[in-house]
């Protein structure tokens, strides 16, 4: 089977006046952001703590920490299954890029960042819970993740995402509270200290399937470690003001949604396990529902069963079976 599915790349600005698409997934950190009686003070807050973050990290020739400005945007994939014109939603991710003020250039930041997937919320929300149906011990299909892997593996290797973007995705997540990290002594100027954890994390399995590897590092002054998961170089293919936009942006949303970790009032030690059922930290001012974020997250794989995956499981299934890199 040779056939290639056709790929549709949109970008919407996230600034203070962005209102979610009607094919946004709203369990995404900034669709949730984006609601309510506060959207535009969250929204406004959200980018002050991004701007701040990235100029404390960008100090060299920043000394009143106003240099630079990180603009983002939320790019959103279709994917057109049949040739026929009918797309389906399957992947939202983040692109940053940065402003200097001092000089009034505008420099390509890292996409990726954030990383939204219906075929995800399908997998995690109904897949696993039919294995899991009546089981005694948690597990996973041996299949868990391959559709969706080869999905994203596609798209990055697509003329629609070449055409759009130079350096292939990073995307930074939180680590995994079932997991313990080990600090090791490599330090990098941006990225900060770096942690390995004592075995895979069930996402470090799902990314893998992507073609993606995971890394861990705690940046200067923040409290735990980051997640960041890419293909090829963290280190060397990407520059330091491409790293800074990432973690400037991922860090305020992890501070925003996962405060007992990321806004704690302790700095993770030589050995961590994150928890959120920690009790000493501060919450932002930004008002995130976590608990509709769940259970929205449950719809929406429910969605994704009824209008991509019944529709199209044969063909995905052969698709999925034949797809060679």
């Amino acid at each position: 089977m040779n056939k290639e599915f056709t790929f549709s790349v949109k970008s919407l600005a996230f600034d203070e006046n962005y209102n979610p698409s009607e094919n946004t997934r709203i369990t995404t950190n900034f669709a949730n952001l984006a609601r309510g009686e506060k959207r535009q003070e969250n929204l406004r807050n959200a980018l002050r703590m991004i701007d701040d973050r990235f100029n404390s990290l960008a100090h060299g020739d920043n000394p009143k920490g106003d240099r630079y400005a990180v603009e983002l945007e939320i790019i959103s994939v279709e994917m057109d299954v049949e040739g026929k014109g009918h797309t389906f939603p399957v992947i939202e991710i983040l692109k940053t890029n940065i402003v200097d003020q001092k000089t009034n250039e505008r420099i390509e930041g890292i996409v990726g960042n954030n990383f939204s997937s219906y075929v995800r919320d399908y997998d995690f929300s109904v897949v696993l819970s039919e294995h899991n149906k009546s089981k005694a011990k948690f597990s996973t299909p041996d299949n868990f993740g391959d559709l969706h892997g080869k999905l994203f593996k596609a798209f990055i290797h697509s003329k629609s995402y070449k055409e759009r973007f130079n350096k292939t995705p990073v995307i930074c997540l939180s680590v995994s509270s079932k997991n313990s990290y080990h600090r090791t002594e490599y330090v990098h100027p941006v990225l900060g200290v770096e942690y390995e954890q004592n075995e895979p994390s069930m996402t470090d399995h799902y990314f893998n399937k992507m073609g993606l590897q995971a890394r861990y590092f705690m940046p200067t002054d923040s409290v735990a470690p980051l997640a960041f998961y890419f293909t090829g170089d963290l280190i060397n293919d990407y520059t330091n003001l491409e790293l800074i936009s990432t973690i400037s942006t991922m860090e305020t949303f992890q501070k925003i949604y996962r405060p007992e970790i990321y806004n704690a009032h302790s700095v993770a030690g030589k050995i961590y396990q994150p928890s959120l059922n920690h009790q000493d930290y501060s919450l932002t001012q930004i008002v995130y529902d976590r608990e509709e974020r769940s259970h929205l997250a449950i719809e929406q794989g429910k969605f994704t069963e009824e209008h991509f995956i019944k529709p199209y499981r044969t063909l995905l299934e052969q698709w999925s079976a034949d797809y060679v890199l």
